[in-house]
Formats: structure tokens, sequence, C-alpha cells
């Protein structure tokens, strides 16, 4: 389908206005001609959804807001559900299904509505276990089966769980973790452009920076792309996936129609509705606030998201949004070498907290690089 946004008009619009009429945010019957126009009120729905989602917030109905407003009219039971290469399904019955599972002590993965082989493997143990058919297919008498046990666990928690467990039992050094940093845009791609200072070059040269001080500790340091190129969200997560990353960073900088608008803000995994990924939240907010603490930005605090981002890597994952460039102040920032020393630092010490889970900690802001290569070379005594 095409971007549709302000001012597009056609069928694909009225098929927009009819599923936001079905979630009431739109009034019944709107683009029911089968000629819709995509207003004022169509992009005020769209935002109110996408907020609900996760997503980003921008009013557009791109690939990933047209999956999740085509999945929301989707409930466990109402179709068919099967593990398809050739064409992915996608949906809130896929979701409820996960959440199922995983509350019945099959791992079916981080719930994020996608139905892929993690999903399928956890829906036939269940088969096998409850002497259904085992085909990975959740037909009706599945369904009944899933709706009939009571769950071990409430709220799709344990996946998670088992994240914290894996940082646990890696301990608190750094050398040997492998961690993915990933660069925002790139290429012809510049992201935030102003009077000069591109955001993927500000990204590009923080990733540098940060490179260089994990491989200082023994860390494995992967930059997801070269100065040059541009992948896609899907990309970069599979670069993730195929090199066994433990962390997943993904560095941008903001950029808002006001002038006024500054600030740090972190993202990690989560749907808004109390699944989230617990090592991603907890590294998310250990990197907001070094960052607040050290630099003096404007704290924007997290924020739960479902973007593909987070939903395609398996291991853990934060993106840091490091001030504004359509802010005088944040851009003066960045622009200097220094600055982003600070940033690499701010960043470097939150996973070092992250591995240390509390022991041996020091207020925030005041850890230091050298402090983590002391602690280093103390664990490797």
């Amino acid at each position: 389908m095409r971007v549709l946004r302000r001012g597009d008009t056609g069928p694909e619009v009225a098929e927009i206005r009819s599923m936001l009429s079905g979630l009431d945010l739109l009034p019944p019957g709107d683009g029911s001609d089968g000629y819709g126009t995509f207003d004022a009120v169509v992009e005020h729905a769209v935002r109110a959804f996408q907020q609900r989602r996760g997503l980003i917030t921008d009013g557009i109905v791109g690939p990933a807001t047209y999956r999740a407003l085509r999945g929301s009219s989707y409930h466990l039971g109402s179709r068919p559900l099967a593990y398809l290469i050739s064409s992915p399904v996608h949906g809130d019955d896929v979701f409820t299904l996960q959440e199922r599972l995983t509350e019945l002590g099959y791992d079916a993965g981080r719930p994020d509505g996608g139905f892929g082989p993690q999903t399928e493997r956890a829906l036939r143990n269940f088969q096998r276990d409850y002497g259904l058919t085992v085909d990975g297919i959740c037909g009706p008498a599945t369904v009944r089966a899933l709706r009939q046990l009571s769950p071990r666990a409430r709220g799709g928690r344990p996946v998670f769980l088992r994240e914290q467990e894996q940082v646990r039992r890696a301990g608190p050094r750094l050398r040997g973790k492998r961690i993915v940093i990933d660069p925002g845009h790139g290429g012809p791609d510049l992201g935030v452009a102003v009077n000069g200072v591109h955001e993927s070059e500000v990204a590009w040269d923080l990733a540098r920076r940060l490179e260089g001080r994990m491989k200082a500790t023994g860390m494995e340091a992967l930059i997801s792309r070269g100065p040059g190129h541009s992948p896609s969200e899907l990309e970069r997560a599979q670069f993730a996936n195929e090199a066994g990353a433990d962390l997943f960073l993904s560095l941008h900088c903001d950029g808002n129609r006001s002038p006024f608008a500054q600030g740090v803000a972190s993202f990690h995994f989560g749907t808004g509705n109390g699944t989230t990924s617990t090592v991603g939240e907890l590294l998310a907010g250990y990197i907001q606030r070094e960052l607040a603490a050290r630099t003096g930005m404007l704290d924007c605090r997290t924020h739960p998201k479902t973007w593909d981002i987070f939903t395609r890597t398996r291991c853990p994952a934060v993106r840091v949004e490091i001030g504004y460039l359509t802010n005088q102040e944040d851009r003066r920032r960045l622009s200097d070498p220094s600055f982003r020393d600070v940033v690499a630092e701010g960043i470097l010490v939150a996973v070092k907290r992250l591995y240390l889970l509390g022991e041996n900690d020091q207020p925030t802001g005041t850890f230091t690089f050298a402090d983590v290569l002391a602690h280093e070379l103390l664990k490797a005594e």
C-alpha cells in the first residue's frame, strides 16, 4: 500500500477511515462511500491510534501503522492462525495467543503480534501436551483448550524474566559482551538536518566514540551500518540477530516543529498495557538517568514502544533520542565533540550498571570511564 497522509483521497483512505471508526476513533460510517478524504480529523484519529499502540506518532499511515490497524480488527478465534513464511500473520489475535501460551508456561517469545517460528513451536508443544492435533495451527479446538485452562502466571512476564536471568548469569564483567550499536539513518538519509548539522552524522560519530570505549573494556562492539549506508529497521534487527547480540543500542537525535522542544528520551519494547521488556526497560532507565545527570539536558523520560526495531530484535533493545537538532541549544551542544564524549561515557556506564545489577554501584552521574576500566581489571584478577 502507499503511504497515506493528510490531503490524500481514494479507496485506501476510505479503508483507513472505516478501521478507525471500528475502533471508535471516528464517527461510524465515515468513508463508506468508498472514496474517503484524509483530513485533519482523520490525522488526529491516526495519531490517537499510534499513541495507543506505541507507534511513532506522526499522523501518517505507513506500513507499521497500517499493519497495526488491520491487526486490531482480529480477536483470538476470529480466524485460524499459523506460521506462513510467504505471508506473515500479524494481529491482536496473535498477541493474545502469545500471551496466553506464555501464561501457561510455554515460551512463545516476545509477545509482538507476529506469528513466527517460536510462536509455532510453543503452540505445537501446547497441542502435544494437551492431546490436540499437533499441526501448529490455532483453530477452534485449540482456542477452546486455551480458554478452558487456568494460567500459571499472569501478564506475559515470564519471557522477560528470562531476559533478566540471562543478564544475571552473564555476570558483572563487560568483557565478552556483544553489543550492536545502531547509528540512525545514514547515506542519503540524513535524518533531521538543521543549519548543516545532520542527525546521521551526529549518530555515526557518537557510535564510533561509544564503540572505542566499549572495545577498551573488552566488549565486542559492532556497528550496524557504515557511514554511507542506511539499512531498513528490519535489516538492522537482522544484523543484531545474526550477530547474536546481547544488547542493541540505537542512537538518534530528534526534531520538532517547535524550536522550544528539547531534551533526551529513551525507548524500549512495551505495549503500554503492562507487557514490557524487563531488561530493555531497565537499561533505558539507566541510560536516561545517566545522560540527564551528566549533560543537564531536559529529562523527557523513558517510553514503551512497539516499533519494528524492538519487535524484530531477539535481544533487549533501547533507542535513545539525544537532544533536538531543531533546538538551538541542543544543536550547539551536539555539535561539540567533547559533549559527544560525555554522552558516550554515560551510555557505557549505563550498560555497566545493567550488568552490575546494583552490586558495588555508585550514584548516578558519578561513575566514570576510568572506574569502569578499574572494575573490569579488578574482576579479572
